[in-house]
């Protein structure tokens, strides 16, 4: 069993010793790590909040309580969960995007009772300082543009970029941006899959 940190208690898991916490790190008691997840330096895992197998949780992150993050999620440096997100499988928050739970903050006014959800669909990506305005969803393998600030839902498949971030365009799940043709077909030049273009959404073709 490892020690604990100097800078806090290490989380008592059921399969403890495929976790791996940083000495700099803090894992509250009644915080979840799934196998094979990594908590880097100086980071703040509270307690009640839930993280997949296998995600990357990089330097300086928080992550509140009643936060779930599935598989393979990677947040890298800088980033702060709050409570009421959610993370489907392979999500990738880059360096420093933020995340909102409160739409009219006060410093006077307790509104921890209305905590609004934001949901993060699976494959999804969020650009480096990007901010997601509280209670709208990101779809499944949207593409957040750097320095977008998100004030709508994000549809599956969407880029969107700037401030107010707008719908520009759409993205593979290999994260390439998709040119449909006349007959309203793309193909993905990374993984060749294909891709229709039908009533302003997006679908992947079966194979």
């Amino acid at each position: 069993m490892p020690q604990r940190s100097a800078f806090g208690p290490y989380l008592r898991t059921m399969d403890f010793d495929s976790v791996f916490v940083h000495p700099t790190a803090v894992v509250d008691d009644g915080a979840a790590l799934g196998a094979g997840t990594k908590v880097w330096h100086f980071s703040h895992i509270m307690p009640q909040a839930v993280l997949g197998e296998n995600c990357n949780i990089g330097q300086n992150v928080v992550v509140s309580p009643g936060v779930h993050l599935g598989n393979n999620v990677k947040v890298q440096n800088n980033v702060s969960l709050y409570t009421g997100v959610i993370c489907d499988d392979d999500v990738f928050l880059g360096p420093s995007c933020v995340f909102t739970n409160v739409t009219n903050p006060r410093s006077a006014v307790n509104r921890r009772d209305q905590y609004a959800k934001t949901r993060v669909g699976k494959g999804a990506s969020i650009g480096a300082n990007a901010t997601i305005v509280c209670g709208h969803d990101i779809g499944s393998y949207a593409f957040i543009g750097a320095g977008a600030v998100v004030t709508k839902h994000v549809p599956d498949y969407a880029l969107v970029l700037g401030n107010p971030a707008r719908h520009v365009g759409w993205m593979s799940a290999f994260g390439h941006r998709l040119d449909f043709g006349a007959d309203s077909k793309a193909t993905c030049p990374e993984s060749g899959e294909v891709y229709v273009l039908e009533d302003n959404r997006v679908f992947p073709l079966p194979r």
